[in-house]
């Protein structure tokens, strides 16, 4: 339980911080950038929340589940617009992937 409580405690704060600057940034993206400073500044042990953070991935596919249905359900928002979508995914998809791969190659460089 602690596991649980640590996690969405930092979701909470993630989302008061984005309340606070008007919600120009997303709070479950800030909860995870505080989450992973107190990792590393060794506030939050990693085996603490080990075990709860393993069950979340192992049933991160049932996350998506209400995503497609709610696609599916307003399908009707996107007939208009299916291939700028389906372009600016694979834009943005290529440049992610651009991206990872240079900024990967770069700390691989610098370890040497």
């Amino acid at each position: 339980m602690y596991g649980v409580f640590i996690i969405m405690l930092f979701y909470a704060l993630g989302n008061a911080i984005s309340w606070i600057i008007n919600d120009s940034f997303p709070g479950s993206v800030i909860g995870m950038i505080l989450l992973f400073l107190a990792l590393q500044l060794k506030i939050v042990k990693p085996e603490k929340i080990k075990s709860t953070v393993n069950f979340l991935m192992k049933n991160m596919a049932l996350f998506y589940v209400p995503v497609g249905v709610g696609i599916v359900a307003n399908y009707h928002l996107f007939e208009g617009n299916f291939w700028a979508i389906i372009s600016s995914v694979l834009l943005s998809t290529i440049i992610v992937l651009l991206a990872t791969g240079y900024l990967q190659q770069t700390i691989e460089r610098w370890k040497k």
